[in-house]
């Protein structure tokens, strides 16, 4: 394996983004040393992937606490408060910005001093950093498993070392079975509109040297039904309670596909994306994104003006269609309920 993707750098007091909406043309580094603009890099995509906007999330606080700080006229913890909802706000359906948010809030209130939670919301945020790379490898190392002696493999979205603080989740699970010497067949999509697929994950695969094929989404069930795909693994942006899954659009299908076809389907994801606090995915938010992304394509009107246009960022994948949860405490597996709350209480303990 090549060198590793670092998408996110924290570096002398600023936040240094790999733009993702500039892949695969150009590697351009984005630094920020105001919160606002770190919303505005989530808000406009340049990071994106759950685990990397929840690590990005909790810089956003940091540069925060920062400003407030030195604003001195106190009430430091209050104005942290509204900083923390304009950050939360920036993409609803990933439950790991708010996550992210939340836990370093929680450590501000615990100091007196606001100089003192500032260093200490920064340390925070590093051992949040540190704990997702961490967590990814075990990902892959447990997800690893259920991939041996499969002929091919397909994958949706961007789920690589782009998507977290590293490594990556489902295409860590698929990394993993490769650094462990399993060759099977990577086959991904190139989930429209946004073409994190096209862009991201055919860069990522391109630089770790594992050979894959592209298909466009709409070709996926056409290869589960010739038998090439011989199981579907893909990431998460929050995880109910019972399992049901928010994820990428287009999940949905692809878990019927999978199901109809005979090949199990797989969600990667670490604990910290599991929302006991959401019964089933009838209660999570689906961002809507600009109609643009859909009527455009490289700035170029490709749809007919006038034309009604929906663009849902996410769909919800319900639980009798997920076979396992891979997460870095190990393989999840129905009932959910009782064992996602297992999980989730390993993974804070271990975190």
């Amino acid at each position: 394996m090549q060198g590793e993707i670092q998408p996110i750098l924290w570096e002398s007091g600023r936040l240094s983004l790999l733009d993702q909406t500039r892949l695969p043309r150009e590697e351009v580094v984005v630094e920020s040393s105001d919160y606002r603009e770190v919303i505005a890099s989530i808000q406009e995509m340049r990071v994106r992937g759950a685990p990397a906007i929840g690590v990005t999330g909790a810089y956003a606080m940091v540069l925060a606490a920062r400003e407030v700080a030195e604003g001195g006229d106190g009430g430091f913890l209050s104005r942290l408060r509204e900083a923390a909802e304009e950050i939360k706000a920036a993409r609803p359906t990933a439950i790991n910005l708010a996550w992210a948010v939340e836990r370093l809030l929680g450590v501000a209130e615990g100091e007196s001093e606001p100089s003192m939670a500032c260093e200490t919301l920064l340390e925070e945020a590093k051992k949040i950093q540190r704990r997702d790379v961490e967590a990814n490898r075990q990902i892959g190392r447990h997800g690893a498993s259920l991939l041996r002696g499969r002929q091919g493999v397909l994958t949706h979205c961007n789920t690589g070392a782009l998507a977290t603080a590293g490594y990556g989740t489902a295409l860590g699970v698929i990394r993993a079975a490769w650094e462990q010497g399993e060759r099977f067949d990577v086959f991904h999509t190139e989930t429209r509109p946004f073409l994190q697929g096209a862009r991201l994950t055919a860069w990522e695969l391109v630089k770790l040297g594992i050979p894959a094929t592209m298909v466009v989404d709409s070709a996926a069930g056409l290869i589960l039904r010739q038998g090439a795909v011989g199981c579907v693994v893909v990431g998460a942006d929050r995880i109910a309670a019972n399992g049901d899954t928010a994820n990428k659009i287009g999940t949905y299908g692809l878990a019927v596909l999978a199901r109809e076809n005979g090949a199990p389907f797989y969600v990667a994801a670490p604990t910290s994306t599991v929302d006991l606090g959401v019964a089933s995915g009838d209660e999570i938010p689906i961002e809507e994104r600009d109609a643009a992304e859909v009527s455009e394509l490289g700035g170029v009107r490709t749809a007919a003006e006038g034309i009604g246009i929906r663009n849902p960022a996410f769909d919800v994948t319900p639980n009798e269609y997920v076979d396992a949860i891979i997460t870095e405490v190990g393989v999840i597996r129905p009932p959910y309920v009782e064992n996602l709350r297992a999980a989730v209480t390993r993974g804070q303990g271990e975190g």
